[in-house]
């Protein structure tokens, strides 16, 4: 393994920020986060070939996890609780796995990261194949759970893929399509959960979307596949289906109900 620079480690960019009056401080990590997108076009490239991989796999019954410790965890079950509701998924499509198990997501369970081989038990779990692809996260690039995950994913054929926040770390080395965003030092040295942790948002956000654009969950730029669960989504459902099929409000939410979707009912009007 190659010696690399930890940046999520390095110092912050700014001092005494307990001098700093709540103007400063907030204009301070505003001026921060304004890197984070820049430093996320940049990977474009690698988010690209991994989408264009799941896509393949995801045509042949593949899944998406995502597995991750701590904030990048979180992260990672935020994004896959939110395909079902959003794009109309199964819920066992895209999982997201925290080292500590789900009592995890609300409170932090010790050591929970430094055991390498749980990861993969939890993908095991899950009855993983080789169709299945593994996305770890860790924005040290060095958290045990996610390496071992991935190091024995790739070993059993699995696609992988690695979100961190430090270029060559051992997260990046260890799977097929590294995606390292260097969003620099955080404003509070260390704090992870900040910039770095934005920057696994926006990335999460662009691999999910894309990849329900790209297997037809979207139609124009419409969730046609959004679950109708609660009078908001009911009501946008409707809206689309006036815009599509050119029918009034009542017309089109009856439409809505009778076909449970909108893409169901745009395909039973030939649209």
């Amino acid at each position: 393994m190659s010696e690399y620079q930890k940046i999520t480690e390095s110092p912050s960019h700014y001092e005494h920020l307990e001098q700093m009056d709540t103007a400063d401080i907030l204009a301070n990590m505003n001026r921060e986060d304004r890197k984070v997108a820049d430093a996320v076009a940049l990977v474009i490239p690698r988010i690209t070939e991994l989408v264009d991989g799941l896509e393949e796999r995801f045509y042949k019954g593949g899944r998406l996890f995502y597995i991750g410790a701590g904030t990048s965890g979180r992260l990672g079950i935020l994004d896959a609780s939110e395909i079902p509701p959003t794009y109309g998924m199964p819920h066992n499509r895209v999982i997201g796995l925290i080292a500590g198990g789900d009592g995890a997501i609300r409170k932090a369970v010790e050591y929970a990261e430094d055991d390498t081989e749980q990861a993969w038990k939890d993908l095991e779990a899950h009855e993983i194949t080789a169709l299945d692809t593994v996305v770890g996260i860790a924005a040290s690039g060095t958290t045990p759970y996610v390496l071992g995950g991935v190091k024995s994913a790739r070993e059993k054929g699995l696609l992988t893929a690695g979100i961190t926040n430090n270029p060559g770390s051992p997260l990046a080395q260890a799977v097929d399509i590294p995606i390292e965003i260097n969003v620099g030092p955080e404003f509070v040295t260390g704090s992870t959960r900040m910039k770095s942790g934005t920057s696994q948002k926006l990335a999460l956000n662009m691999i999910s979307t894309a990849l329900m654009i790209r297997i037809g969950r979207v139609k124009g730029n419409k969730m046609v596949n959004m679950q109708l669960s609660n009078n908001k989504l009911v009501d946008r459902g409707t809206r689309y289906l006036m815009e599509g099929l050119h029918l009034d409000y009542q017309e089109a939410q009856d439409v809505l109900k009778k076909y449970g979707s909108v893409q169901k009912a745009m395909e039973a009007y030939g649209k």
